[in-house]
């Protein structure tokens, strides 16, 4: 299913999960830095951008990225080291190029542009607490054409699924969603939605949305069997069958970096994603300010959740 260009965007997801494995396994160098918005950053997500948007610069030169990380941070004077061990992780990960700190800073503000006609939007690592936790964390990557996702890619390294830890999933609009192995331990397969599925996914930190809300929707709905997990991952679990329903009742705007990868590969799974009011998302900006929360399921139960949602109290 893959073509030459989609082939090499799958490789640089998976040689910047390995980074993200790697750095995971030395708990000394888990330790979160603190950005100036007060959340925090690893070595991995420095390196995983780096990476990406190195080959997106070098494949789609025109193409702005729009991505959550930026050096400002990594670039302080107090930084030093943590900048040299991101520089040698990357170096490490791509060999074949001569990996200074200058070419690192440049490639992770590569992923500086604004949002435009065409352009693509990336989470190095999506779930940042939940990757120093030693949970659920992903890395998303999207391209978005005229306000519309055109493509998908979530690779998620710690997913469990049917025995096998890591995964990475791909969403081509018109074509369908796909997941495969991380380790290449299964051959690509094509995944659905499950409407059988008793399930439903919410964000692990109690922040990102309401909890109380969700689960009393989900309950409503018969559903009662809850996991709390961070990331996108969450999209990755309805998407292939594992969960019905994922709510994040937020009540601030979200970012289209955490949301356009997994909206498509639902969607290319036959599941369904609108806002609380029943909107389509709205990906022309990097904040979604015209959506009110997110609801993704599994399309058959959606109406009934839009209905139940009406009347209750909304941001």
């Amino acid at each position: 299913m893959f073509d030459s260009n989609l082939t090499t965007i799958v490789e640089t997801l998976i040689t910047a999960a390995e980074l993200c494995r790697e750095v995971r396994c030395k708990s000394k160098h888990n330790d979160s830095m603190t950005k100036r918005d007060e959340s925090p950053v690893t070595i991995a997500d420095y390196g995983s951008q780096a990476i990406i948007c190195q080959m997106l610069k070098e494949k789609y030169p025109n193409d702005p990225v729009v991505a959550e990380e930026d050096a400002f941070t990594l670039s302080s004077p107090d930084m030093s080291e943590q900048l040299g061990q991101v520089t040698a992780y990357v170096a490490t990960a791509l060999p074949s190029l001569n990996v200074t700190e200058e070419k690192l800073i440049q490639w992770i503000n590569h992923g500086n542009g604004k949002p435009c006609k065409r352009f693509w939007t990336l989470d190095p690592i999506d779930g940042t607490k939940g990757f120093v936790r030693g949970d659920q964390y992903a890395l998303c990557l999207a391209l978005i054409e005229d306000g519309i996702v055109q493509l998908g890619l979530i690779a998620c390294p710690a997913l469990v699924i049917n025995g096998s830890t890591g995964h990475l999933f791909i969403a081509k609009r018109g074509q369908g969603s796909y997941r495969q192995s991380l380790n290449r331990e299964i051959p690509t397969e094509r995944i659905y939605v499950n409407q059988e599925c008793q399930s439903f996914v919410q964000s692990y930190e109690a922040s990102h949305g309401n909890h109380s809300t969700q689960e009393s929707v989900a309950k409503e709905l018969g559903i009662e069997n809850r996991i709390n997990m961070d990331s996108q991952a969450k999209y990755c679990m309805v998407a292939n069958g594992l969960a019905a329903l994922y709510l994040r009742l937020s009540n601030y705007s979200e970012n289209i970096w955490d949301h356009a990868a997994g909206a498509l590969l639902v969607e290319e799974a036959g599941g369904k994603i609108t806002d609380r009011d029943g909107k389509d998302l709205i990906y022309t900006s990097s904040k979604m300010n015209e959506n009110n929360g997110v609801v993704v399921s599994n399309g058959f139960i959606h109406s009934k959740i839009l209905s139940i949602l009406k009347g209750r109290t909304s941001k």
